[in-house]
C-alpha cells in the first residue's frame, strides 16, 4: 500500500519531523486512462456511423421510440446488446439521433 505523504516541518523532533523535501509527482499511469474516449476514436466512430448508417435493429429501436414504446425499445436493445445498462445507453444515443434528425429537418 502507498504510504501517506505528510508535510514535513523541517524540525528534528515532533510528529512531522524531518528534512523538508518536495514530494515526487509520478507521471500518470496508462492504466488510469482505460476506457477513456480519445479524440481519434470518437472521430473514426462518427465517420463510420456517417458512412455505414444504422444497424437494422437500431432502425427498429428508433421506430419503437417514435411510436412512444420506450420500454419495448429498451427490451429489444437489451436482447441485442446483452445488458440493460448497454441498452439504456444505446436507446439514449438513438434518442439523440432522432432529436438531431428533427433539428435538421426543421
Amino acid at each position: 500500500m502507498p504510504q501517506e505523504r505528510v508535510q514535513k516541518s523541517g524540525i528534528a523532533a515532533g510528529i512531522n519531523k524531518g528534512h523538508k523535501v518536495t514530494p515526487i509527482q509520478p507521471p500518470a499511469r496508462v492504466s488510469r486512462t482505460k476506457g477513456h474516449l480519445s479524440k481519434r476514436t470518437s472521430f473514426v466512430r462518427d465517420i463510420v456511423r456517417e458512412v455505414a448508417g444504422l444497424a437494422p435493429y437500431e432502425r427498429r429501436v428508433i421506430e419503437l421510440l417514435r411510436n412512444s414504446k420506450d420500454k419495448r425499445a429498451r427490451k429489444l436493445a437489451k436482447k441485442r446488446l446483452g445488458t440493460l445498462s448497454r441498452s439504456k445507453r444505446k436507446v439514449d444515443e438513438l434518442q439523440r439521433v432522432i432529436a438531431e434528425a428533427r433539428r435538421a429537418g426543421h
